[in-house]
């Protein structure tokens, strides 16, 4: 090999080095920015809270940037079946206590964590064009032939429906009209779109929406106290994250929103 050459080949094997060197100091850059931690934490809540929650939440990510918030949505007693299975949950919101009680009693709640946060009202509705329906009693004339509730087994607005036509003395005899859904906004969507003629859902659901319209409230003593209770796992892998985020929800800044979506802050 004839000195050219060797040079040559020096300065490639050089360049390489170099070559190999920067990258490796790029790859180690680009992973101490990807390594920054960001913790999840995932909220299991009643279907009734999706808009609060989802109005709730932009502003906590901007002071905790380590932070993101992942919301699963739906019947509070089948989010309780989804814990009582494993899923990996850190806050826990019911519409009603039954479902926490029955965790508590599972021992799968933090200690210490529980508390109620939040108060509603049980509404019956009819589309915002609907004229016939102007009472409960109403109820029980050919002008409602089908009348919406959540499955009272696993939707406590259902519950608190299903107590207060009882309490109408009502129940047994509109029965056989009773179109049962799988969660309160099922409900407001069945009246809305005109796929029942009234329905019972809270005053936080009927609000968020122009295309229904309340007709009577039911009184507090017809049902049983309405309570949103909120709770971190004891299976969560964030527990420090989730109880800090859980507080916040108890502060001033949330209550306003709360409030605005038509809910009370427990005190």
């Amino acid at each position: 090999m004839n000195r050219r050459k060797i040079l040559a080949f020096g300065s490639w094997i050089i360049l390489a080095f170099f070559v190999v060197v920067g990258c490796q100091q790029a790859s180690d850059l680009s992973g101490s920015t990807s390594s920054a931690k960001v913790t999840e934490i995932t909220v299991s809540a009643a279907a009734s809270l999706k808009d609060a929650l989802e109005a709730i939440e932009p502003p906590y990510p901007e002071k905790n940037p380590e932070v993101k918030i992942t919301y699963n949505f739906g019947s509070s007693g089948s989010l309780q079946q989804q814990i009582e299975q494993g899923a990996p949950v850190d806050i826990f919101i019911s519409a009603a206590k039954k479902q926490i009680d029955a965790l508590q009693q599972k021992d799968l709640l933090l200690k210490e964590t529980r508390r109620d946060l939040l108060t509603n009202q049980i509404v019956l509705i009819v589309s915002t064009d609907n004229t016939k329906i102007k009472s409960f009693k109403d109820l029980t004339t050919n002008s409602a032939k089908k009348i919406a509730l959540g499955e009272p087994g696993s939707v406590p607005a259902g519950q608190y429906a299903q107590e207060t036509l009882n309490s109408l003395k009502m129940f047994s005899g509109i029965k056989p009209k009773i179109v049962y859904a799988k969660d309160v906004r099922q409900v407001l969507n069945y009246v809305a779109t005109g796929n029942a003629d009234a329905g019972f859902v809270y005053y936080s659901d009927a609000k968020i929406s122009d295309r229904v319209k309340i007709i009577e409230t039911a009184p507090k003593d017809y049902h049983a106290l309405i309570i949103y209770p909120l709770a971190v796992l004891k299976n969560s892998k964030q527990p420090e994250a989730a109880q800090k985020f859980a507080q916040f929800l108890s502060n001033s800044e949330a209550e306003t929103v709360f409030k605005q979506y038509g809910f009370t802050m427990m005190r």
